[in-house]
């Protein structure tokens, strides 16, 4: 399954993902993931949830390399729940026309490897065109 936190900056997606991993790990039988841009979140989230931060990973510059290493954060780790992932746009020079493909690609991940994704956008769901909702939940 795929969930997403939709809206302009500022209007409280990351304080609500973090309460979401947060309150996930409580009951978690597997890994929780929490990708974020930088490491100004790491001290929010329990100490149970593995943190990525992509500026470790600065060579990872597009959707496609992006994909690549989501697969290679799933093949260090065969136990994962779910991978949340803060500001996609910030991540690897993404935009809004990167967005309809990348969904579709999490989608195929999640229900071939039993896991969900939480992914906040910076936009507006009517910003968001070429993405085919079906299969995702709007979280806000």
């Amino acid at each position: 399954m795929i969930k997403l936190l939709v809206g302009h900056k500022g209007s409280g997606k990351t304080k609500q993902m973090i309460d979401l991993a947060n309150e996930s790990v409580k009951d978690a039988k597997g890994s929780i993931i929490f990708i974020n841009k930088n490491q100004r979140l790491m001290y929010d989230l329990k100490y149970r949830i593995r943190v990525i931060c992509m500026e470790d990973f600065e060579h990872v510059t597009n959707s496609d390399e992006y994909i690549g290493f989501l697969y290679g954060v799933i093949s260090s780790d065969h136990d994962i729940e779910t991978i949340y992932i803060d500001s996609i746009l910030k991540h690897a020079d993404f935009a809004l026309g990167d967005l309809p493909e990348f969904i579709e690609r999490l989608k195929d991940i999640s229900k071939n490897y039993g896991m969900d994704f939480v992914v906040s956008v910076s936009a507006e769901r009517e910003e968001m065109i070429g993405v085919d909702f079906e299969g995702c939940e709007i979280l806000n």
